[in-house]
């Protein structure tokens, strides 16, 4: 195929990096299905789909960096498509979120979307950092898991609550009283 087919079909170099960011966002999701462990806890399931995200990204830094330019400047050509893989990256992350809060890992009132657009966004910001030189790809790699941690430090089930109402009532009533 000749440039000016091409360009006929893709309109910038923009338009190329997407639809090539397209392609590693469908191949790490087909990853994550084809490998999938059910039995991981959704903590390790959603660190499991940001690694396997962030090996095919590094390859190629510009991928995100238009991403990201194209998230901040909603008037740019590409901004629709890369909102689009943004949302679907919001609905697979909340779809491991839900599963693992069915199975009471985390806890009964956690917002799953609300918390998945946290791990994407918190994600896209330390990919910024990596994208512009300031942080290796190990490094941002770290910064994602610290990022992980966080989130599923605050919002995983805690041992009182898998305790259940009764139990914690009936220590209440132990306790010595003033």
């Amino acid at each position: 195929m000749g440039a000016s087919s091409i360009y006929r079909h893709i309109q910038s170099k923009e338009e190329l990096l997407v639809d090539e960011l397209s392609d590693l966002q469908e191949e790490a999701w087909r990853k994550l299905r084809a490998t999938e462990n059910r039995g991981l806890t959704a903590r390790d399931r959603v660190r499991k789909f940001l690694d396997t995200q962030h090996v095919l990204l590094s390859k190629d830094p510009d991928l995100t960096l238009v991403a990201v330019r194209a998230t901040t400047h909603p008037g740019a050509r590409v901004a629709r498509q890369v909102l689009v893989l943004q949302d679907r990256t919001i609905g697979l992350v909340t779809e491991l979120l839900q599963a693992g809060r069915l199975r009471g890992e985390l806890r009964r009132e956690v917002d799953v979307l609300a918390a998945a657009r946290t791990v994407v966004f918190v994600t896209d910001g330390a990919r910024i950092a990596w994208a512009n030189g300031l942080l290796d790809a190990e490094a941002c790699r770290a910064s994602v898991d610290a990022a992980v941690e966080l989130l599923f430090g605050g919002i995983e089930a805690r041992e009182i609550e898998a305790l259940g109402t009764e139990a914690v009532g009936a220590k209440a009533d132990s306790a010595p009283r003033e």
